[in-house]
């Protein structure tokens, strides 16, 4: 059995509690060591021109893939620095415990993430961030602290957790007027064990114009940088991209306090770009899709914690996007990825295609973790939709879904021997999130509608975006048979953050029974839609 709702928040958070010191300090800890007067110029300026004195950290801190004994921290210098990490269990940091990270330097952009291990599991960390004169180590600039939970060792403390994506794009980038990007402050507010940020976490192919007239007459007003004046092409430029965001003080804040677990899509590097491609657009001087990754795939690499592209790292360097975060013996999560390996879009119509939207090798993958994995409840973290069909152009296809509503072709060929496998090999408690279309909806997955059967009922979430252009919903291929049991989506295409329709969702186990809940949210207002699924069911 389900239950479904929509209306108000009906959940609630069986976990430890967390101290309202600990809350408050996750709000005010960039109102001053991360405080950013001067935006714009501080935005251009390179580290290697800031004035003289000691190293500091204004674009704050990041924890990411946080498990139940390791996690990553990340800052950004404005100099060359030495980063030390420190860690307690007390915000007093009485008798911490001390990280040598790396040296900072341009090579990275003055980034750096330093790995945390060993750490107890089911405990509120906090960390602070000091960065180091290379020259004169004992001159260190003022600490930057954040914190974060370890994954509980035991099931019986629930998690909870957030997701959405699609940040500054089609224009709308930070409008300080209307608050900044104001998702970010409300699911901060919520004080989740992570963000699962699933994919277009930057608008690289989205320049911003100071100023936009919305339909009623109003002015949009965006801050600006040079690096948002134009399409990135340059490591720099994608480098900048990174940093914009990073202007904005609630994700500063968000960032300080909830860790992230993060993926990428096309706008990291341009719109529905797949390997190989050459571009046909006048904006680019560089027109190599390949080269125009490399880059991207580079300051991403630099401007998030993510493990397995941790430069300075000893173990996980494989360079993948895709893995698995374990968090504790409720919950494994599956990041994939869906850009680096794909085919050429197409219109999706062959009758044969290994290759598909993942590659051979990260199906492969994919399917061996989900076998192996011992977790209750299994979260396929997707960054494009399966049964929504996302249209490149007049006749090709950006996403899995071709719009044919009989047996799978081209890319669903893939998806079906992935849903095949799950359901031979009695894999339980499969869910799949995702974002991508920008609009908020679920959708349950029934074979009896389905041009392709043999597979066991399932459902796919979608949000966002979380301050981007929202759109009307696509349209439903059936080969998969979904139903679209919820939707909030506007009737024109890029409607503005300033006249709502930006998203979040939400997810709790609970610790007693397992059951997993699905809240959909707007910014701004109440809990639009919950569903609540049972453990230990291969179908849902």
């Amino acid at each position: 059995m389900t239950e479904s709702s929509s209306g108000r928040d009906v959940g609630s958070h069986h976990r430890r509690p967390v101290g309202r010191r600990t809350v408050l300090r996750g709000g005010a800890l960039a109102s001053a060591a991360l405080a950013l007067p001067t935006l714009p110029a501080l935005a251009g300026a390179a580290p290697a021109q800031a004035r003289s004195g000691r190293p500091e950290a204004r674009w704050g801190v990041q924890a990411g893939d946080v498990t139940s004994s390791s996690g990553l921290v990340w800052v950004r210098s404005d100099r060359p620095a030495l980063m030390v990490v420190e860690t307690s269990a007390t915000e007093s940091f009485r008798a911490p415990r001390r990280w040598h990270g790396p040296l900072l330097g341009p090579d990275t952009d003055f980034t750096g993430t330093t790995a945390l291990r060993g750490l107890p599991p089911g405990e509120q960390m906090h960390y602070r961030v000091l960065l180091a004169d290379p020259d004169d180590p004992r001159r260190s600039g003022a600490p930057v602290t954040g914190t974060f939970r370890t994954a509980p060792a035991r099931r019986g403390d629930g998690v909870r957790f957030v997701w959405s994506g699609d940040l500054a794009g089609q224009g709308w980038g930070i409008n300080t007027e209307l608050g900044g990007y104001r998702a970010f402050e409300e699911m901060r507010r919520l004080d989740p064990d992570f963000f699962l940020f699933s994919g277009d976490t930057v608008y690289a192919d989205g320049p911003l114009e100071p100023s936009v007239t919305l339909p009623d007459g109003r002015v949009w007003r965006n801050v600006t940088t040079e690096a948002k004046s134009k399409v990135a092409e340059t490591l720099d430029e994608y480098r900048g991209t990174f940093r914009y965001n990073l202007l904005d003080a609630n994700l500063r804040r968000f960032n300080a306090q909830v860790p992230s677990i993060v993926q990428w899509d096309d706008h990291e590097v341009t719109n529905n770009w797949y390997p190989g491609e050459i571009l046909d657009d006048e904006r680019y001087t560089e027109r190599s899709v390949d080269v125009l990754a490399a880059r991207a795939r580079q300051a991403y690499a630099e401007y998030f914690p993510v493990p397995t592209l941790a430069p300075d790292q000893n173990r996980g360097r494989d360079g993948r996007m895709h893995r698995v975060v374990r968090h504790g013996p409720l919950l494994d999560v599956f990041v994939l990825d869906m850009r680096t390996y794909r085919n050429a879009n197409s219109p999706g119509q062959q009758t044969a295609d290994p290759q598909g939207i993942l590659g051979r090798a990260q199906l492969e993958w994919l399917k061996a973790e989900l076998a192996r994995s011992r977790a209750v409840w299994k979260v396929i973290a997707a960054d494009m939709p399966l049964g929504l069909v996302v249209p490149d152009g007049e006749t090709d296809i950006e996403a899995v879904a071709n719009g044919d509503p009989g047996a799978p072709l081209g890319r669903e060929l893939q998806i079906a021997e992935l849903l095949r496998f799950v359901k031979h090999r009695r894999i339980t408690g499969t869910v799949w999130l995702t974002a991508d279309v920008h609009y908020t909806s679920a959708q349950h997955y029934r074979p009896d509608a389905a041009g392709f059967t043999d597979f066991e009922p399932f459902w796919e979430f979608v949000s966002g975006p979380l301050n981007a252009g929202s759109f009307p919903a696509n349209e439903l291929d059936p080969t998969f048979g979904p139903e679209r049991v919820f939707l909030r989506a506007p009737d024109r295409a890029n409607v503005s953050p300033a006249e709502g329709y930006q998203f979040y969702g939400e997810v709790e186990i609970d610790g007693d029974g397992g059951e997993l809940t699905v809240r959909l949210r707007e910014v701004g207002g109440d809990v639009l839609f919950q569903q609540t699924l049972q453990p230990g069911r291969v179908g849902q």
